[in-house]
């Protein structure tokens, strides 16, 4: 189970919307359209890169559209030792 374990992540600048069409509105992930607006940060995230910068397009509440720029860390997580491996240690 340890390849299936979370190693590196990174948390977004802002919140997936509808209005950006990001989600549906049953809140389903639009998946091929977040993996083509978020393309750097999944490149950063599988380059082993400590950050990444991102400019985002949004459209408010009133119709108006703006532009969300920021540089998101990633986080790497530390590995849980396996348990065949925790059972040798004993």
């Amino acid at each position: 189970m340890a390849s299936a374990q979370i190693r590196r992540f990174l948390v977004l600048h802002k919140e997936l919307d509808a209005d950006d069409g990001e989600v549906t509105r049953t809140q389903k992930v639009r998946r091929a359209f977040v993996a083509e607006r978020y393309a750097a940060l999944i490149h950063a995230l599988y380059d082993g890169s400590p950050a990444a910068d991102i400019a985002t397009e949004v459209i408010f509440e009133d119709g108006r559209k703006g532009v969300l720029s920021a540089r998101i860390n990633i986080r790497d997580m530390e590995a849980a030792p396996s348990r065949r491996a925790v059972g040798r240690a004993a």
